[in-house]
C-alpha cells in the first residue's frame, strides 16, 4: 500500500488581541477549504466570530475556497467584518 503524497501548509487565523498559527499536513489536492478543516482553525473561526472564515487568503492576495493551495504556502483565515468601513468612515466625520 503507498502513501498518498502531501504537502506542508502553514494556517493562520488572528484577531485584535490574539493570533493562532498551525501546521498541516494535507493532500496535493486540499483545497482551501479543506486546509482550513484540517487545522482546527476554522472552527476556532465558527467559535470566535459565531461564522467561519469569511474569505481565504494566500500571503495577502484573496482566493477562494475551492482553490488548491500550494505546499509551503500560508494559507489565511480572515474573519467577517464586524463593521463596514465605509459606515465607520461616515461615523467619524459626523462626530467632527
Amino acid at each position: 500500500m503507498s502513501e498518498q503524497p502531501s504537502k506542508r501548509v502553514e494556517v493562520v487565523f488572528a484577531l485584535p488581541g490574539r493570533c493562532w498559527r498551525e501546521n498541516v499536513s494535507v493532500p496535493v489536492d486540499a483545497d482551501a477549504q479543506a486546509v482550513a478543516e484540517a487545522s482546527g482553525l476554522a472552527m476556532v473561526c465558527r467559535e470566535a466570530t459565531g461564522r467561519g472564515p469569511a474569505a481565504y487568503g494566500v500571503y495577502g492576495r484573496k482566493i477562494n475556497a475551492a482553490d488548491v493551495v500550494g505546499d509551503g504556502q500560508r494559507l489565511e483565515l480572515y474573519r467577517p467584518l464586524t463593521v463596514d468601513p465605509r459606515e465607520r468612515r461616515r461615523r467619524r466625520t459626523e462626530k467632527t
